[in-house]
Protein backbone atom coordinates (compact mmCIF):
# COMPACT_ATOMS: atom_id res chain seq x y z
CA UNK A 1 0.00 0.00 0.00
CA UNK A 2 3.16 2.02 0.56
CA UNK A 3 3.84 1.57 -3.01
CA UNK A 4 0.62 2.91 -4.49
CA UNK A 5 0.25 6.01 -2.06
CA UNK A 6 3.77 6.90 -3.75
CA UNK A 7 2.43 6.46 -7.39
CA UNK A 8 3.17 3.17 -8.05
CA UNK A 9 1.45 0.31 -9.59
CA UNK A 10 1.13 -3.39 -9.39
CA UNK A 11 0.13 -6.37 -10.91
CA UNK A 12 -1.87 -8.59 -9.17
CA UNK A 13 -1.24 -12.49 -10.27
CA UNK A 14 -2.76 -16.35 -9.71
CA UNK A 15 -0.81 -18.62 -10.40
CA UNK A 16 1.78 -16.59 -12.41
CA UNK A 17 -1.94 -15.47 -14.35
CA UNK A 18 -2.09 -11.44 -14.04
CA UNK A 19 -5.76 -11.27 -13.37
CA UNK A 20 -5.95 -7.37 -11.90
CA UNK A 21 -3.63 -3.99 -11.31
CA UNK A 22 -3.08 -2.15 -8.16
CA UNK A 23 -2.78 1.58 -9.25
CA UNK A 24 -3.10 4.56 -7.60
CA UNK A 25 -6.19 6.86 -7.86
CA UNK A 26 -5.80 9.92 -9.87
CA UNK A 27 -6.02 13.41 -7.71
CA UNK A 28 -8.48 16.39 -8.59
CA UNK A 29 -6.86 18.99 -9.42
CA UNK A 30 -8.59 22.26 -9.04
CA UNK A 31 -8.38 24.48 -11.90
CA UNK A 32 -9.00 28.30 -11.56
CA UNK A 33 -12.45 29.55 -13.22
CA UNK A 34 -9.99 32.03 -15.24
CA UNK A 35 -7.87 29.29 -16.31
CA UNK A 36 -10.74 27.37 -18.11
CA UNK A 37 -11.98 30.65 -19.53
CA UNK A 38 -8.90 31.59 -20.98
CA UNK A 39 -8.08 28.12 -22.34
CA UNK A 40 -11.39 27.75 -24.43
CA UNK A 41 -11.33 31.53 -24.93
CA UNK A 42 -9.68 30.91 -28.23
CA UNK A 43 -11.79 27.85 -29.44
CA UNK A 44 -13.90 27.95 -32.11
CA UNK A 45 -17.45 28.19 -31.90
CA UNK A 46 -20.24 25.55 -32.59
CA UNK A 47 -22.96 26.10 -34.62
CA UNK A 48 -25.37 23.68 -32.46
CA UNK A 49 -28.06 22.96 -35.94
CA UNK A 50 -24.76 21.72 -38.07
CA UNK A 51 -23.61 19.54 -35.18
CA UNK A 52 -26.76 18.18 -35.14
CA UNK A 53 -27.20 17.85 -38.40
CA UNK A 54 -23.75 16.48 -38.82
CA UNK A 55 -24.28 13.87 -35.78
CA UNK A 56 -27.41 12.75 -37.59
CA UNK A 57 -26.16 11.87 -39.97
CA UNK A 58 -23.31 9.57 -38.70
CA UNK A 59 -25.08 8.16 -35.44
CA UNK A 60 -27.86 5.82 -35.54
CA UNK A 61 -30.99 7.61 -33.93
CA UNK A 62 -33.22 4.04 -32.89
CA UNK A 63 -32.05 2.53 -29.90
CA UNK A 64 -34.06 -0.37 -30.90
CA UNK A 65 -32.34 -0.92 -34.75
CA UNK A 66 -29.19 -3.15 -33.80
CA UNK A 67 -31.13 -5.00 -30.36
CA UNK A 68 -33.23 -7.18 -32.78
Amino acid sequence: MRGVERGESFTITRNGTPIGRLIPLRKRTFVPREEVLAAFATAPTLDPDQFRRGFDAIADQDPFSGAR
